[in-house]
């Protein structure tokens, strides 16, 4: 059995924070940051996990319990702003009327029983399996954007409502186009 901190990375579906903000982002829209932005999260790559669960699954003893994390605890406008810096290097040309990604960064009202910190020890799949994250932070969250700006025709499925439910992935069929 395991447990995980917050993955991230491509086919995450738009209503999740990244994607969220990148696609926002390039849209021009505000970016709307709960409160002041200063809930913690972990984060793990999606890559990371699945190594993680790879190794689970074949070396483990059967019974245990791992916690899996990224060792990337962030505020959640850090990462909001570390998006943002991305799309400045990345798509340097930005809808009308935005000079700077961040300036689309808006405060809304908190949630009600929203969590502080999500974090997550993952010393013992560590220690037993010699398992550690293979990409970072700064890496992953390059990965991601870059994988968003480059697959548009994917999130606009997912966003345009066409979307009906069907699992999609790496093999997926979108018209005649397989991605």
């Amino acid at each position: 059995m395991t447990n995980c901190s917050n993955n991230y990375g491509p086919y995450d579906f738009p209503e999740k924070l990244i994607p969220l903000m990148i696609l926002n982002a390039i849209a021009g829209k505000s970016l709307p940051v709960y409160g002041q932005g200063e809930q913690i999260r972990d984060w793990l790559y999606v890559e990371n996990h699945a190594r993680a669960l790879h190794l689970v699954i074949s070396q483990a003893d059967g019974g245990k319990t791992y916690n899996i994390g990224g060792h990337n605890e962030r505020k959640n406008v850090d990462v909001v702003k570390t998006i943002c810096c991305l799309l400045e290097e990345l798509r340097p040309v930005k809808p009308e009327g935005v000079a700077h990604y961040c300036d689309l960064i808006t405060y809304v009202a908190d949630r009600p029983g929203h969590d502080v910190r999500y974090a997550i020890d993952a010393s013992k799949i560590e220690q037993e399996l010699g398992w550690k994250p293979q990409e970072t932070f700064e890496s992953g969250i390059r990965k991601t954007v870059e994988w968003y700006l480059n697959n548009e025709t994917w999130w606009r499925h997912v966003q345009d409502g066409s979307y009906a439910g069907e699992r999609l992935g790496i093999a997926t069929k979108i018209g005649n186009e397989e991605r």
